[in-house]
C-alpha cells in the first residue's frame, strides 16, 4: 500500500473509532485553550485540569495575567513541572496580547508564534479547536511516535513530521489527526507494550521501532 493511501485509510478508521475527537483539556476561550495547552508541555492533561480551575479563578484572561505576579503564577503551577518558565510564558504572553492585540487571542499562526513559549504545536491546537482554522498538524510525543510506527514520516525533527503530516492527510482532518493519534497512542499504542493485537490498524501498520518476539 501506498504512504498516501495507508494515510487516508488511518485517518478513515481513527475516524470510525473517534466521530467527534476533542482536546482532553478543560477550556472555555481562546485564551484558556493557549494557556493550557502551554501548561501542557510535559505534563499529562489531567494534571494540567486540575491546575487551571485555580489559575483562571485568579487570573480570567489577558488583562488579569498581564498584571499577574510572576511568582504567584509559579506557586498555582508549580506542579506542571517546568513552573518557572511556563509562568514566566504565560505573563510574558498576556503581555504581549494586550499590547498588540487588544487582550484578545490572534487567529494567525505569526501572531500565536510570536507570543512567548509558543511554537507551532500550541499554535495549530489553538488554531484548530478556538477558531476552526486548519494551519498544520500539532505534534506532540504520541504524534511523533505513531506518524513513525504507522510508517508516515522517517523523520524524529517535529517540523519534517508535521511537513510529512500535511502531505498525506487531508487537510480539514489536520486538526482532528493529532487529537485522534493522541487518544489512540493512550488508548492501543502506547510507547511501551502497544495493544497490536487489539489495534484496528494492525494489517497495515509497518510497527516501526516496535520490538516483536
Amino acid at each position: 500500500m501506498k504512504t498516501k493511501d495507508r494515510a487516508l485509510e488511518i485517518v478513515a478508521r481513527l475516524r470510525r473509532r473517534y466521530p467527534d475527537p476533542r482536546s482532553e483539556l478543560h477550556w472555555e476561550t481562546p485564551w484558556q485553550l493557549l494557556a493550557a495547552t502551554m501548561l501542557s508541555a510535559q505534563c499529562t492533561d489531567a494534571r494540567v485540569n486540575a491546575i487551571t480551575p485555580e489559575l483562571f479563578r485568579r487570573w480570567p484572561g489577558p488583562e488579569a495575567m498581564a498584571q499577574a505576579d510572576t511568582a504567584q503564577v509559579e506557586t498555582v503551577i508549580h506542579s506542571a513541572g517546568f513552573f518557572r518558565q511556563k509562568a514566566k510564558s504565560l505573563v510574558g504572553a498576556a503581555r504581549l496580547l494586550m499590547e498588540r492585540h487588544g487582550g484578545q487571542v490572534p487567529a494567525a499562526m505569526a501572531d500565536l508564534t510570536a507570543l512567548p513559549g509558543v511554537a507551532r504545536k500550541t499554535a495549530n491546537i489553538v488554531l484548530a479547536n478556538a477558531f476552526g482554522l486548519q494551519e498544520g498538524v500539532a505534534v506532540d510525543t504520541h504524534v511523533r511516535r505513531l506518524a513513525g510506527r504507522l510508517g508516515l514520516t522517517r523523520s524524529q525533527d517535529p517540523a519534517r513530521i508535521e511537513k510529512d503530516l500535511m502531505a498525506l492527510v487531508p487537510r480539514p482532518d489536520w486538526g482532528d489527526f493529532n487529537h485522534m493519534l493522541v487518544l489512540f497512542g493512550r488508548q492501543v499504542c502506547p510507547a511501551r507494550s502497544p495493544r497490536c493485537a487489539a489495534c484496528e490498524l494492525a494489517d497495515i501498520c509497518p510497527k516501526r521501532g516496535v520490538k516483536t518476539t
